[in-house]
């Protein structure tokens, strides 16, 4: 079946689109990943003909097209053919390079413009007003159009006709072409001049930065676009690093669990920095450190927010906007996200666990200090003091709280990390306190969390249930694979989560408040893989490896969500968890290089 979300993705870490097969940029937000939307037909009924949020290259007698990236890159090549021979190529890229000591990530989208034989075109571009559904004034200037909104300006330069254009007339393309969108400046020399050189420093940054990446032998190609896109997935200017870059594509057909994941759970930043720095790029844990330290400076008595907005802010008020109709016409389409209010205590676990290596990495300089160390001790504090206290979890549960087993573990995490760092900086007495802080609560979990009757940790302390979160206790350092306790865990899980021997694993089964979930989320999947690799069952790791990556799209990005049945890919794109995944599953299962040169 076809997967609907057969989108690529580019960006600079301060801006980013998603581009579909046809070449037409369905997603983009400006000036930031968590603006609101100026091309936005992703989130609109298909064969409806939009009024605005459109930017396409259309061709006349359209027959097929070709889509990749050009080799260890985030630039997107796009070939369009007619039915007579002719094509046009499309090249999409944000620009991304070393200029004057620091990197150039300007607000910026370039598209090229590629004819073979003498294809006729027609270029849309519609920035849009999601409040309103309204175009952007424009102001037309010889080799430019400035679209004029209320709080965001945009400028167009290129060497095509600005008559074409703004008429969205028909035209031979009988020469390569530029198109420049950015912010509403000028450019300062020539346009094919400027585009080519942004085009060859982009290509040459994203090049260099893959040939530092520490790659498995085997999956290398899955491995450096998963990384590519993870390092996509970092608003540089903060560090905060989004979820995914959409909002509202639903977790499965007509359910209504829509979300906003534009912005920076903690939670999930921790995975994705774990899985760069085993690939050896820390920069991104550095500059991550900064948002998290902003975050834990300002805090007080009270519980912190899982979730933030890029910028560091707190509120990210929830509201449904009804100028768009939805992923497919799934509405509703949501700008924010109600989950910042919620208690989940993991997030402890989650913020110690981002920064740890910063004082084992003899490469990273300035290293982790006492003074880090004491910051990150109020965390561990907060993790003694709600690792038995009902939160939302990590499923962030709307009209319910339990104690959940995995908040718990990740709160112990916090204080096993915290003593490790201790002994690292000398600190013997804070070592013992906080090992003796995490003995407690190991005790407890194993006492609350475990239930001998299924052979299974438990989604909830005195509970029967289970959820696929619990897969990660050996990841943790929470329990060896070898114990017993954490193989029953796995086979109950595999008993219980994959419905009519699904080769998808689902997060949990029980109804929540949507109801029961429909599709399998991607990640849990990827756990569940690691999990049977580190109980020897390897051979089955692998086979199930293989059959995840053929779901990949077109391009090689995931979605939040599988279906069972069909494969469709659904939920929010690309997710940084599921781009996670392929990375820590392809370094566990991969044959070594010594093994095979």
């Amino acid at each position: 079946m076809k997967k609907n979300l057969n989108l690529a993705l580019i960006g600079n870490c301060t801006i980013s689109a998603l581009i579909d097969s046809h070449a037409e940029i369905v997603w983009c937000c400006m000036p930031s990943f968590d603006s609101n939307p100026i091309f936005a037909s992703l989130l609109s009924e298909p064969k409806k003909e939009l009024i605005n949020g459109i930017y396409r290259i259309d061709l006349a007698d359209f027959s097929h097209c070709e889509q990749h990236y050009q080799k260890n890159t985030a630039i997107v090549e796009t070939i369009l053919f007619d039915h007579h021979g002719n094509s046009v190529v499309i090249t999409d890229f944000a620009p991304r390079f070393q200029q004057y000591d620091r990197i150039y990530r300007p607000t910026t989208i370039v598209r090229r413009i590629k004819p073979q034989g003498y294809p006729k075109i027609r270029v849309h571009i519609r920035p849009v007003d999601i409040g309103s559904n309204s175009s952007y004034a424009r102001i037309t200037g010889s080799h430019h159009i400035r679209f004029i909104g209320d709080q965001f300006s945009i400028r167009l330069t290129t060497d095509l006709s600005i008559t074409h254009i703004n008429q969205e007339k028909w035209f031979i393309l009988n020469k390569e072409h530029n198109l420049i969108l950015g912010k509403d400046e000028p450019v300062k020399e020539s346009i094919p001049r400027e585009a080519n050189r942004f085009f060859h420093k982009t290509a040459e940054f994203w090049r260099h930065w893959v040939s530092n990446l520490a790659l498995p032998f085997e999956w290398q190609e899955a491995v450096i676009r998963s990384a590519i896109t993870l390092k996509l997935s970092a608003y540089e200017d903060t560090g905060a690093i989004v979820a995914a870059m959409t909002t509202s594509i639903p977790e499965s057909a007509h359910s209504g669990r829509n979300w906003d994941y534009r912005f920076c759970w903690l939670r999930d930043s921790f995975f994705t920095i774990h899985a760069l720095n085993r690939l050896g790029i820390t920069t991104t844990m550095q500059q991550y450190l900064q948002f998290i330290i902003n975050i834990v400076i300002d805090m007080d008595d009270h519980h912190l927010q899982p979730v933030y907005c890029i910028n560091g802010e707190h509120e990210m008020p929830e509201e449904e906007i009804k100028t768009l109709s939805g992923y497919r016409g799934m509405g509703p389409v949501r700008i924010g996200n109600q989950a910042a209010q919620q208690i989940q205590h993991d997030i402890y676990g989650a913020i110690i666990l981002s920064v740890t290596q910063m004082f084992f990495d003899e490469r990273i300089t300035p290293p982790g200090d006492q003074c880090l160390f004491h910051i990150l001790e109020a965390v561990g504090t907060k993790a003694v003091q709600f690792y038995n206290k009902p939160d939302a979890g990590l499923w962030e549960l709307r009209g319910q709280k339990h104690i959940h087993t995995f908040s718990s573990m990740m709160c112990w995490a916090a204080t096993d990390r915290l003593a490790k760092i201790a002994a690292k900086l000398g600190l013997n007495t804070r070592q013992q306190y906080w090992q003796q802080q995490a003995y407690l609560i190991h005790k407890e979990i194993d006492q609350r969390g475990f239930n001998s009757e299924i052979n299974s940790y438990t989604a909830t302390w005195d509970g029967k249930s289970i959820d696929a979160s619990l897969l990660l206790a050996c990841k943790l350092g929470f329990i060896a694979s070898s114990d017993p306790r954490f193989t029953g865990t796995v086979q109950a899980i595999e008993n219980n989560l994959k419905p009519n021997r699904s080769p998808y694993l689902f997060r949990y089964v029980i109804p929540d408040d949507f109801g029961s979930p429909e599709n399998a989320f991607t990640i849990c999947s990827f756990w569940y893989i690691e999990a049977l690799a580190s109980i020897g069952r390897k051979a089955d790791a692998r086979h199930l490896f293989e059959h995840l990556l053929k779901q990949r799209n077109h391009v090689g990005l995931l979605s939040e969500d599988i279906s069972p049945q069909t494969g469709e890919l659904w939920g929010n794109f690309p997710q940084t968890y599921s781009m996670v995944g392929i990375i820590n599953c392809a370094r566990i299962l991969s044959q070594q290089w010594e093994s095979i040169l």
